[in-house]
This record gives C-alpha cells, structure tokens and sequence, in this order.
C-alpha cells in the first residue's frame, strides 16, 4: 500500500457539500492499495504511520508519534497515488488494486489505526471528495507498506 501523510492542524472531508469526515490536530493520510496488497500489508502500514515520529517534542523536534500527541487522523481512499507517470502525459494506473480489494484493504486500515489507539474519521471511498486541510509544517509524507 501507499500513503501521503500530512502533519495538520486539522482538516475535514465532505461529500455534495457535506462535512463526513475530520481531525484535529494529527495526520491527514492519503491512502492507495496496490494490486498486490493484502491485509496484512494494511496492517503493516497503520501501524507504521502510528509509530512515526514527525510531531514537535518540547525541543521542537520530530520526536513524537500521533498517538504520543493524542493526535487523530482523517484517511482518504486515493486510488491516484498507483499513478504510472514513467510514459507519455497521461498517468497509468494498472498497479491499483481493483475496486472491490481497494475498498476492503483502505476498511482495514482505517480500522487498524482506529485499533491503535488513534481516533480515526474517513472519506467515502469512490466518491467525489472535496478535502480542506492545513498543514502544520509543512509536513508532508510518502510511505509504503
């Protein structure tokens, strides 16, 4: 799997003009399964981004993990981070997984991080999503599973 993860202050997700998701202060994560994910590489990755530490300690440096701050998280399906931008302009994206594993494994994260320890909102996987957020930093995070 692949995530971009953001350092917000917060940020909020909604749907036809309605807010269906938010956090606080915490991580706002962009997540995209791959064709050759399976839960545990969602299991993997959760826990992964639980531990990273890329929140301010008291000397302000990236010392602490979301849950060390009490922080909460926002996960968006984005099934545009498989992109193959390698040839021509226009972005490939045979690596995602298909829908129906796409939408099972981003569940499983999500639950994952929520099983952390880490309160967790989501997007609504597939749809049109407008994201608002502000990015504390900036810190902004590419991992893989």
């Amino acid at each position: 799997m692949r995530a971009v993860l953001q350092r917000v202050s917060h940020a909020k997700v909604s749907v036809d003009g309605d807010v269906i998701g938010r956090t606080g202060p915490g991580l706002m994560v962009l997540v995209c399964a791959m064709q050759e994910d399976d839960e545990a590489s969602a299991q993997r990755l959760a826990t992964k981004i639980s531990k990273l530490r890329i929140f301010k300690d008291d000397a302000g440096k990236m010392n602490r993990s979301v849950l060390d701050i009490g922080g909460s998280a926002l996960v968006i399906s984005q099934f545009t981070l498989a992109a193959d931008t390698s040839r021509g302009n226009r972005p490939g994206f045979s690596e995602a997984a298909s829908p129906e594993l796409g939408k099972h494994l981003y569940e499983v994260f999500a639950a994952q991080l929520s099983s952390l320890g880490i309160p967790t909102e989501t997007g609504q996987f597939g749809a049109d999503m407008a994201v608002e957020l502000v990015n504390d930093g900036p810190v902004t995070i590419w991992v893989e599973s």
